[in-house]
Formats: structure tokens, C-alpha cells, sequence
């Protein structure tokens, strides 16, 4: 991934999260209905894994605009249901935005681990 330019990243970027975004607004069949949390955490922490190989040493700025887009997804679900004439998502939930933040951590623990180790062995083995 490396060989890809600035802007071609970026049109990735925008492609996945315009997937997500409708993947968001779509109600989940009833089989995963019961997993939505999980499935939260899920997403939240193999986005930040997707966007951290993507962009190297962006760390923080995708934790922080992962984070936000959780938030900002809960909103649009909740005027979503204003806008349609009938319901496609349910209602704005606080508790999927922590999931959201656990799978962020999740994975933030495990990327700064990965990277300390990394820092470790250049600084030994150099």
C-alpha cells in the first residue's frame, strides 16, 4: 500500500466509509440484530486497522475522526428517521458509541504495542 499516492488513499478512504455510512443507515437482518454491539466494536477497531496501514503515522488523527464519525453516524440514524416517511434505522444509541471507543482502544492498545516492540528491536538489532 505504500505505492499508492496521497489522493489514492484518500479515494479509498471515501469509497469504504461511503459504504459504511449506508451499511450504518440500513437496519441489520434480524440474525445480527442481537450482535449490533459487537458488530460496533468490530467495525470500529478493523477501521482503525485499515486506516492505520493505509496512512502510516496518523495514529491519533484516525482514532479522533473515527471517533467523531461514530458520533456523527448516531445522529444521522436518529434525523434519519425524521427525513423518510418511514423508519430505515433505529433511534440514537450512547452505548453503541461506546463500542465504538472500545473498539478504537482495542485496537489502539494493540497498535502502540506493536509499534513499541517495533521501536525496541530497530533500536537493539541496529
Amino acid at each position: 500500500m505504500s505505492n499508492l499516492t496521497f489522493p489514492q488513499k484518500i479515494t479509498i478512504s471515501l469509497f469504504c466509509f461511503a459504504i459504511a455510512l449506508i451499511g450504518f443507515m440500513i437496519k441489520l437482518p434480524p440474525p445480527f440484530r442481537h450482535h449490533d454491539k459487537e458488530m460496533h466494536l468490530l467495525f470500529y477497531f478493523c477501521a482503525a486497522a485499515f486506516l492505520n496501514i493505509l496512512f502510516k503515522k496518523r495514529h491519533a488523527v484516525i482514532f479522533i475522526f473515527l471517533l467523531f464519525f461514530g458520533i456523527f453516524i448516531e445522529f444521522f440514524q436518529q434525523f434519519s428517521n425524521r427525513f423518510f416517511s418511514h423508519r430505515i434505522h433505529g433511534n440514537f444509541d450512547k452505548e453503541d458509541i461506546t463500542y465504538n471507543l472500545a473498539g478504537l482502544i482495542l485496537f489502539s492498545v494493540i497498535w502502540l504495542g506493536f509499534r513499541t516492540i517495533t521501536f525496541i528491536f530497530k533500536k537493539l538489532f541496529k
